[in-house]
């Protein structure tokens, strides 16, 4: 696993961001689109991929995510899946993956934990910290070691 710092990503992640957020709110314009991720926190260090948080009332989330294959989305088997939340990834060149997720369930702490590492210099500078030590790592290791630090941001008050 490669790590790039934030100047060589971000700004191209930004861009592709607002070309999806308008294709998400054109197809299905009553959820919440935000930019969730590494790619969305200054200054963190990241594979270079582009996360979205694709926030829907409950009961839509099925109709949503069929609506969102047709950008050229797949559910994404290997992660969790419940009935309020699915994550799909992109089929295209992009590394986009969207979080489509019930407006108020649990599954919010994409949302929590973004705008806590925008608050916190330091915790940013922890998570990049963290995210070098990994280089090389598989994939599960990686999500086992950052799924720590994740859990502990969201218990801090």
């Amino acid at each position: 696993m490669k790590f790039y710092p934030a100047e060589q990503y971000q700004v191209a992640c930004n861009e592709l961001f607002i070309r999806y957020e308008r294709d998400i709110k054109t197809l299905v314009p009553n959820v919440r689109v935000e930019h969730v991720g590494a790619s969305s926190i200054p200054f963190a260090v990241s594979k270079g991929d582009l996360d979205i948080f694709v926030g829907v009332e409950l009961g839509e989330l099925e109709d949503v995510i069929g609506r969102l294959t047709t950008l050229g989305f797949n559910e994404k088997l290997d992660t969790l899946r419940t009935p309020e939340l699915c994550m799909l990834e992109s089929i295209s060149a992009h590394d986009v993956a969207l979080q489509v997720v019930a407006n108020g369930s649990e599954f919010e702490c994409f949302l929590r934990f973004r705008d806590k590492l925008r608050a916190n210099p330091a915790l940013v500078q922890q998570y990049n910290t963290l995210k070098m030590a990994c280089e090389g790592w598989s994939q599960e290791k990686y999500r086992d070691k950052k799924s720590v630090f994740i859990e502990h941001v969201l218990a801090l008050k």
